[in-house]
């Protein structure tokens, strides 16, 4: 007896940093419940690996920062050969890409070449430069989820449908241990306030920042001598990156993120993805960002918005203080940290806007919703169940 027809779909991913790999994971794992006999083949993390993807290449070999080498160069160039020889000989029903848009966008390039529907999961931010590129996106992506709801009316405003699903981090950022747990496991004093201090995940970003954080941490406790103090050291940072912390009152901890946030009383936090979770957990922060002058004189010139952080930008003004540049310094971060624990009502106030915010953000399910766009796209496709 003969054997059926092959059923199984052939999906191509794509993500090639940290959040792409933890959103490219719960997604990949909402379009197989979706779909039967799905293959995902590609580029991703270790959470994708465990999801399900099989590697054509780690994304770890693509964490390249700032001007490649010539080294990189040929790695990305062999890449995107290995890539063009897979899709002639085995062409995927469905690219899915997520953010990563250097490398992304000139791949779905490439597959519309070979007739290759793109799904593009988690726009790039074209919205703050680089806006020509929606040109681009509009010949080569065929359906796009968004996860900011401010970037539907940004791409209707050219001509192109987008698809808000919701922000995947409303799933993701949920602290695990109460206040007494994790208390005994930072070695912290259960009867004393707390600040988070959050200095990035670039050992560029915590080399400018953390030295500042520490200097007006130093400040907030002449002020206030019961604080203490919780270093985040983010995932993939080098130990010899954190300098051994003279001062007992501030221990560091790997991970517990999203506890430190939901214990301190404020925080402070480098720009970036971080501020979006701190949002969602609701506590109140400062931002700050220090970058040398002369690319700080280029962003200046390129980035189109008003804001630096996305609390900001999602709610259209500034709901939680920017320091950036020459405004990031000890005294300046230590008057707005002290200012969130003199002033309760001022506090309580940003925490109402930061809740207003995380509103917008949708109410989870991103993953799902995500994955039935792109199931939409795949030819034949037969849904084993819909979302509950």
């Amino acid at each position: 007896m003969s054997a059926g027809p092959d059923t199984t779909l052939h999906v191509f991913l794509v993500a090639g940093e940290a959040s792409g790999d933890l959103h490219g994971a719960s997604f990949l794992r909402a379009l197989r419940e979706i779909v039967p006999h799905l293959h995902a083949v590609g580029i991703g993390g270790p959470k994708l690996r465990a999801a399900g993807l099989q590697c054509l290449y780690p994304a770890e070999s693509l964490a390249i920062m700032g001007l490649p080498s010539w080294q990189e160069v040929r790695k990305i160039i062999a890449i995107f050969r290995r890539i063009k020889e897979h899709f002639s000989k085995n062409p995927p029903a469905l690219l899915v890409l997520i953010d990563f848009p250097e490398f992304n966008l000139r791949l779905a390039r490439m597959a519309k070449r070979f007739g290759i529907p793109v799904f593009y999961y988690i726009s790039p931010q074209i919205w703050a430069w680089r806006t020509r590129r929606v040109k681009l996106i509009k010949k080569v992506v065929d359906r796009m989820a968004v996860v900011l709801p401010f970037e539907v009316d940004f791409y209707q405003k050219f001509g192109y449908e987008v698809h808000f699903v919701g922000h995947p981090l409303i799933d993701v950022v949920r602290p695990a241990l109460n206040r007494k747990t994790f208390f005994r496991l930072a070695g912290l004093n259960l009867a004393k306030p707390l600040i988070g201090i959050f200095p990035g995940s670039r050992p560029r970003e915590i080399r400018t920042l953390l030295p500042l954080f520490l200097e007006a941490f130093e400040k907030i406790k002449y002020r206030r001598p019961g604080i203490q103090g919780v270093i985040v050291k983010a995932e993939g940072i080098d130990d010899d990156l954190i300098p051994k912390i003279k001062n007992p009152a501030v221990k560091v901890v790997k991970g517990y993120q999203y506890e430190v946030m939901a214990q301190s009383e404020a925080i402070m936090v480098a720009s970036g993805t971080v501020t979006l979770e701190a949002t969602i957990v609701g506590v109140p922060m400062v931002v700050a960002y220090k970058m040398g002058k002369l690319s700080y004189l280029l962003a200046k010139r390129l980035v189109k918005v008003p804001y630096a952080s996305l609390p900001n930008l999602l709610a259209g003004k500034e709901v939680v203080p920017e320091l950036l540049q020459e405004k990031a310094t000890p005294d300046n971060l230590a008057e707005a940290l002290l200012k969130f624990l003199e002033d309760k009502n001022y506090a309580d106030k940003v925490r109402k806007g930061l809740s207003q915010i995380k509103e917008t953000l949708g109410p989870g399910g991103a993953s799902w919703r995500a994955a039935e766009l792109a199931a939409g796209l795949l030819p034949q496709a037969k849904f084993l169940i819909s979302r509950p």
